[in-house]
């Protein structure tokens, strides 16, 4: 009897039922592969645009965990130290216009979601400079009024940056010699940002599958067919990928690259002084406080090659240079435990702007946000519902 039940269990089929397909799949415009920022942004766009439009979201897992639940919750648009990097082979038009779009998606994702619900602070952010760092900040402080009248036009703060120097003992830090401030940078809880977007898209009609793992795209003259693991073919007029990091096993479009970052969070603190962003090692680091806790990420940097990839995991070498930090730099003086550490999956390339354009009559892309994800991700998703719209 064991035998017969094994045999019938390896012989299962996973077809779609009639009612599946007739409740859940049948008659879809747009089907969006990606429930992130930027996916759900793409998808509300489109319901503005046309609220009979029939969209679909199919996000492989239970949640959307690429990037966007996974990140620092970073309200920016970029550290002086990455500016100026930029800027030594890209011209001011091309960074600063990427400025630009940062800063005009993090205000479409403050519009839509509401600083409420994203739970946004603007408490400023800060950039950290050691002893070994001092030309760095050299060239950041002789730049700083040049910095300030671009983003001036940009975002309508005349002082954006400044050097802080004198926070530095309200902070506790050691082996800090210099910071200099970003008073127009903000914080978000990108957990409540999910949970909005994902509500706003499904309040106007937008499905959402969850556990749909696309293993193949087949991109037809009519139509374009998604071989999902489970063993479904699914059949859709238009489709937009919007995997970010996870695109490149789909399209082969432009450079993309999967690039790991860990994170992790302590447990509560009694010195709660740590207030706002902060951005070490050229924004190689990042911290923040939440909740009288301080979540610091990064690393990256440290094992690049290692890195670049799409699997989820911690290694130890980057664990311990976050925990380093924490000891020597962030809580020089105070005792603390680590509560968890996960990571994320950012997509990146040689150039920092976003891919966003057709790659035939059926498909779109929107991918790529280069570490950006909360401030460009709104933007990058609206610009991808519009490609697909003039194509319906």
């Amino acid at each position: 009897m064991s035998n017969h039940l094994v045999i019938f269990a390896e012989t299962i089929s996973m077809n779609l039922s009639y009612w599946e397909k007739e409740s859940f799949l049948k008659n879809i415009d747009v089907a969006i592969i990606g429930s992130g920022i930027v996916g759900l942004s793409a998808a509300i766009r489109l319901k503005e645009l046309s609220p009979k439009l029939s969209v679909i979201i199919l996000e492989r897992g239970s949640l959307p965990i690429g990037a966007s639940t996974r990140n620092a919750g970073f309200a920016c648009f970029g550290s002086m130290t990455e500016l100026l990097d930029d800027l030594k082979d890209q011209s001011e038009d091309v960074v600063f216009s990427l400025v630009e779009k940062r800063w005009k998606g993090l205000l479409k994702l403050r519009k839509r979601v509401g600083d409420a619900n994203l739970k946004y602070q603007e408490l400023g952010g800060f950039e950290l400079f050691r002893k070994e760092d001092g030309l760095n900040f050299q060239q950041c402080a002789d730049q700083i009024d040049f910095f300030n009248k671009k983003l001036d036009s940009i975002i309508g703060h005349k002082e954006v940056y400044k050097v802080a120097d004198n926070n530095i003992s309200n902070f506790g830090f050691g082996k800090i010699e210099h910071l200099i401030h970003n008073q127009a940078e903000g914080q978000i809880h990108t957990g409540e940002m999910m949970k909005t977007l994902l509500e706003i898209a499904q309040a106007k009609g937008v499905k959402i599958l969850n556990g749909i793992f696309i293993k193949k795209l087949n991109d037809g003259e009519n139509r374009v067919e998604l071989e999902t693991t489970d063993g479904w073919n699914l059949k859709f007029k238009k489709v937009l990928v919007a995997t970010n990091g996870f695109s490149k096993t789909l399209i082969n479009q432009g450079e993309i690259v999967p690039a790991r970052n860990q994170v992790l969070i302590t447990k509560p603190l009694q010195n709660k002084s740590i207030q706002g962003t902060f951005h070490y090692d050229k924004g190689y680091f990042y911290f923040r406080n939440i909740n009288g806790r301080i979540l610091l990420g990064g690393g990256r940097n440290l094992a690049k090659e290692q890195e670049e990839t799409p699997e989820f995991g911690t290694t130890e070498i980057i664990q311990n240079a976050l925990i380093d930090l924490l000891k020597n730099v962030i809580l020089p003086n105070q005792k603390f435990e680590i509560e968890s550490n996960w990571s994320g999956i950012l997509g990146i390339g040689d150039t920092k702007k976003p891919i966003v354009q057709n790659i035939s009559k059926n498909v779109s892309v929107a991918v790529r946000l280069g570490g950006m994800g909360v401030a460009i991700g709104s933007l990058v998703g609206e610009e991808g519902a519009e490609l697909i719209f003039k194509k319906i």
